[in-house]
């Protein structure tokens, strides 16, 4: 049983980071339709922001994290600006966002490789204290580490920030009024593609997030490291339900539960197997996600 609830801590902690990255996808989706496998290659960015940060510029971690968000919420709407905006006025049908998504991910992997080498770089020690916390719960002892902690505070002040921004300020209402019905938030004076632009840099910001947060827990860096996380990222937020906040939160912390328990109890190597398994019996059983409702279109 100790064995069980340590890698559920485990767990909690890496779907955290699948978490801050499935709200990107999520919230992109909700908003707009379209799918951006480009946000994988946005942590990316975000991981290097930090590294470059704590490295060259002598800051402490948390002023990396706030380097790296603003950096990458303003790749983000470069992303918006450059790639999608244009598809969108003209009424591209959405195959091409999709193919211009995998343009933008691939242009900043090979950007990456180009700038940065394929090498794995990692941060410096001690940026943040991992220190083990030995916990008893009945009788059980197991450990969390205080790193553990860390990235689960972060993401829950970010949850926190993200609930206030959404259902609190006049942007979320644009928001929400936008995802609703694009055309009818226009007509009521909603400036739509502002309100995408906020979209992309907010979910480009958690990107970085977790992507400091991924550097750190595997102490690696390098061009690629977005890739698998993004893709499983995107599987969280389908488990989830694609469009829904909490469902994306649901599906990171499921997706992580999920990974942890297959590699304490089977195999490593079976990790990401079963992950892309469970993307697929998602589809063909209930493609809406876990909180999502099958809509019936009446023609």
């Amino acid at each position: 049983m100790a064995g069980f609830l340590q890698q559920l801590v485990n767990g909690l902690s890496l779907g955290s980071i699948y978490a801050l990255v499935a709200l990107g996808y999520t919230m992109v989706y909700g908003i707009i339709q379209l799918i951006n496998f480009a946000h994988g290659d946005v942590l990316m960015v975000g991981a290097y922001v930090g590294f470059a940060a704590v490295v060259f510029l002598k800051l402490s971690i948390w002023w990396a994290f706030l380097l790296a968000m603003g950096c990458t919420a303003l790749l983000g709407i470069l992303i918006e600006r450059v790639a999608y905006r244009p598809l969108r006025h003209r009424g591209a049908p959405r195959l091409a966002a999709l193919i211009t998504a995998i343009g933008v991910s691939l242009f900043l992997e090979n950007s990456g490789l180009l700038l940065f080498r394929p090498e794995i770089r990692s941060y410096p020690p001690g940026l943040i204290l991992n220190r083990p916390l030995s916990i008893s719960l009945g009788g059980i002892d197991f450990t969390v580490t205080t790193f553990q902690v860390t990235i689960l505070a972060v993401t829950g002040i970010l949850l926190l920030f993200l609930q206030y921004i959404v259902y609190w300020t006049k942007t979320g209402k644009a928001m929400r009024a936008v995802a609703d019905d694009a055309d009818a938030a226009r007509l009521m004076g909603i400036d739509v593609d502002k309100t995408i632009s906020f979209t992309f840099a907010l979910g480009s910001a958690f990107a970085a997030v977790a992507g400091v947060l991924l550097g750190l827990y595997y102490n690696a860096i390098d061009p690629l490291m977005g890739i698998m996380p993004g893709l499983k990222a995107f599987i969280a937020a389908v488990l989830g339900g694609i469009g829904l906040i909490p469902g994306a939160v649901l599906g990171g912390f499921s997706l992580g539960f999920l990974e942890a328990l297959v590699s304490g109890y089977w195999s490593s190597r079976m990790r990401d197997p079963i992950v892309f398994l469970l993307l697929i019996l998602i589809l063909l059983f209930k493609p809406s996600g876990l909180l999502g409702k099958n809509q019936v279109e009446k023609v």
